[in-house]
C-alpha cells in the first residue's frame, strides 16, 4: 500500500539502464500527458474551445492537441454549450462509445448548470446525464480557463491508482 506522503507522480531511480517506478506513477504519467480530446462543441462555447488548440494557446504543452472525432480514439470528452434534451442522448451515447479511463470536462455555464436558459428543452447541467469530472464557469470562458481545467484533470489523473484496476479488471 502507498503511504500517504508518496508522490504519484513519474519519479524514478536510475540504477545503471534500468529505471525503477511505480506502475501506477509511469501509466499516470502516460495518461496525463497524452488526453486526447472529444469536443462536443454545442454552442457558442465551442468558438473558445477551437481557440485553445490555435498557436496563442497551443495546447499541445499539455499533450492534448490531437482533437478526435471519433469516441473511440478519446479519453476526455470536453461538452462545451448548451445540451438540449434533444442532444442529450446523443452525448450519452459518444460518452458510451468512448473506451475507459474516460474524463468528461463541462465548459461553460450552460454545459455546467444549464445556463441562462431555464426552459423545457434545455437540460440543467451535463451532470445530470455524465459524470463530471471538472467544471469551466464562464459564459464563455476563456481559453486559459479551459487550459486550467485539463491541468486540474491531469492532477487528478496523477492520482488516480491506475495499476489496482488493471490488476482487478
Amino acid at each position: 500500500m502507498v503511504s500517504a506522503n508518496a508522490e504519484l507522480a513519474y519519479n524514478s531511480k536510475i540504477e545503471g539502464d534500468v529505471v525503477v517506478s511505480r506502475a501506477d506513477a509511469v501509466i499516470n504519467w502516460i495518461r496525463t500527458s497524452s488526453m486526447w480530446p472529444m469536443p462536443m462543441g454545442l454552442a457558442c462555447c465551442a468558438i473558445e474551445l477551437m481557440a485553445v488548440g490555435a498557436s496563442r494557446f497551443d495546447l499541445a504543452r499539455f499533450g492534448a492537441e490531437v482533437m478526435r472525432f471519433s469516441p473511440r480514439q478519446a479519453d476526455v470528452m470536453i461538452v462545451s454549450g448548451t445540451v438540449t434534451y434533444k442532444m442529450a442522448s446523443a452525448v450519452r451515447r459518444i460518452y458510451d462509445q468512448m473506451c475507459e479511463p474516460k474524463w468528461v470536462i463541462a465548459m461553460g455555464a450552460c454545459a455546467s448548470t444549464g445556463g441562462m436558459y431555464r426552459s423545457y428543452a434545455v437540460l440543467q447541467g451535463v451532470d445530470r446525464i455524465l459524470p463530471v469530472d471538472v467544471y469551466v464557469s464562464g459564459c464563455p470562458p476563456r481559453p486559459e480557463a479551459l487550459l486550467d481545467a485539463l491541468i486540474k484533470l491531469q492532477e487528478k489523473v496523477k492520482r488516480e491508482p491506475s495499476a489496482s484496476k488493471l490488476l482487478t479488471a
